[in-house]
């Protein structure tokens, strides 16, 4: 029996079906996760900005030329 269930997972046809059903679920339930709380939300809304505050704190180091 577990040789049947082996050769069924195996073929290709049914392991596409296999991992659609394993791996929706689990990305429906990370989205439920990370955004049904409002502070978990709010936090990662915060988070978008962070590539740009890098170009606002930097200057220009003028030690080292001369």
């Amino acid at each position: 029996m577990i040789y049947d269930i082996w050769m069924w997972l195996t073929d290709l046809g049914n392991s596409k079906i296999t991992a659609l059903l394993i791996f929706f679920p689990l990305f429906i339930g990370m989205l439920f996760y990370v955004y049904t709380n409002k502070q978990r939300s709010e936090r990662l809304e915060s988070y978008k900005y962070i590539p740009f505050d890098d170009d606002q704190d930097e200057t220009p180091s003028t030690e080292g030329k001369k």
